[in-house]
């Protein structure tokens, strides 16, 4: 797979072109990154379709190989860890993303040891790593922490037991699936994440011998066995991505239909779309969103959720599409603490958003956005930023576009097939705000 690429890398858009076409959707990132850390739990090989070809699937492959595994391929990749030999993930590579932390559980169930960097990747807030922790250390784990890394240990095989998250969370659910499904006897895991992606690991655990009930619900159910084979998965569709889009085109206008992605996993993000003015038609495994350039759009109130409420990571694409809306909106932030970095982007291009404490943050609306040159400071912020830009007059130039290459499969380039006028440039990155210097 390709190696992560340098920082130099901008976004160049002009604004004002409408939408029209189809869009098929990606693999899951999400999904992808769990399931490529589940080889690691046996010595046959793993077979996945659909890894997205972003920079995080290819980072969690490199750490696979440095742990004396092989991981080829891209797009279908195949991953054999029965050569390897290594508990410890690097720094310079663990640091670069949050998934790393599932490699706990999965290095901790096959070889009794595993040392992980404290998880990196966007500064969203804390990461609430205690329950995955607690977790581990009821099920007979001897866990230790200092500022920079995460080391646990257990003396023969661990142990099923009864496990309660406070609050939902998605990596502190898969790291004890990770765990449980080698461990001896039941472990049930109450509050678990219900996210698609997590659904979608537990169903690729199912294919490589786990015994796992309650798919879907708040309780999982898992029965231990001693040891797991080889499979084949198709990770399932990125439904992230579909709503990226779905909210670029009630923002930008025109009509787009959204293919190889199941609307049942954006219940709410359309319902929300509907309400402010799109038009939205669902089928079996594609949907369709449109909207008229000039007609108006309602400001509709949201908060982020757990799954199946509003998702955290469509909460800046959100905010963006809010800044078209005529009137006042609150957007409520209750998943993460630090999500609202990309509000002093968005008002660089002249959107009208004041943040009130740490949750709620309202934009008043329509805002006269103007294209200009802006820093993107994580992966879904850099879709706020696309998004905006693609609503804006003029020219826009989003730096940091390694940011949006880390989540998201060809942005640039599956909006450009359906209308948009985008394109990756390379850029001096020393001259953040400075005038547009190409190569």
């Amino acid at each position: 797979m390709d190696k992560v690429p340098g920082r130099d890398h901008a976004l160049k858009i002009v604004g004002g072109a409408q939408l029209a076409g189809r869009i098929c959707v990606s693999g899951s990132k999400n999904a992808a990154l769990p399931e490529m850390a589940a080889a690691l739990l046996t010595a046959e090989p793993l077979t996945l379709k659909s890894v997205p070809r972003v920079t995080d699937s290819a980072l969690m492959a490199e750490i696979v190989n440095v742990l004396g595994g092989e991981a080829t391929g891209e797009g279908t990749v195949t991953l054999h860890t029965g050569g390897a030999t290594r508990t410890e993930v690097p720094d310079d590579l663990g640091r670069r993303m949050r998934a790393t932390i599932v490699l706990l559980g999965a290095l901790l169930a096959r070889f009794g040891r595993a040392r992980v960097p404290r998880p990196g990747g966007d500064d969203i807030g804390a990461r609430r790593v205690e329950q995955h922790l607690r977790g581990l250390r009821q099920m007979g784990a001897s866990v230790t922490e200092t500022e920079s890394e995460i080391v646990a240990e257990s003396a023969g095989r661990l142990r099923g037991d009864r496990i309660v998250f406070d609050l939902p969370t998605v990596t502190g659910t898969e790291n004890i699936l990770l765990a449980a499904v080698l461990a001896e006897g039941r472990t049930e895991i109450f509050n678990a994440a219900r996210e698609p992606h997590v659904q979608d690991l537990c169903r690729l655990l199912g294919k490589m011998g786990a015994r796992i009930e309650g798919i879907g619900t708040e309780r999982l159910v898992v029965d231990g066995v001693p040891r797991l084979g080889g499979a084949e998965h198709t990770v399932i569709a990125d439904y992230l991505e579909a709503g990226t889009y779905a909210i670029a085109v009630a923002a930008a206008g025109g009509e787009l239909r959204i293919d190889c992605s199941r609307p049942e996993d954006l219940h709410v993000v359309l319902l929300k779309l509907e309400q402010a003015g799109a038009r939205v038609d669902v089928g079996d495994g594609w949907f369709r969103v449109g909207r008229q350039p000039k007609s108006r759009l309602k400001p509709i109130d949201m908060s982020t959720w757990t799954f199946p409420g509003f998702p955290t990571d469509l909460q800046a694409q959100y905010m963006a599409f809010m800044t078209q809306a005529d009137g006042e909106s609150v957007i409520s932030e209750y998943v993460h603490e630090n999500r609202f970095q990309h509000v002093r982007e968005l008002a660089k291009m002249g959107a009208g958003i004041a943040v009130q404490g740490r949750i709620h943050a309202v934009v008043h609306g329509p805002c006269r956005l103007r294209g200009t040159d802006v820093a993107i400071p994580d992966i879904r912020s850099g879709a706020a930023l696309v998004i905006a830009a693609l609503c804006a007059e003029g020219e826009s130039l989003l730096r940091n576009s390694w940011h949006v290459e880390r989540g998201y499969e060809d942005m640039a380039g599956k909006l450009a097939s359906v209308g948009a006028e985008i394109q990756s440039v390379s850029v001096d990155p020393d001259t953040v705000g400075a005038p547009h210097t190409y190569e």
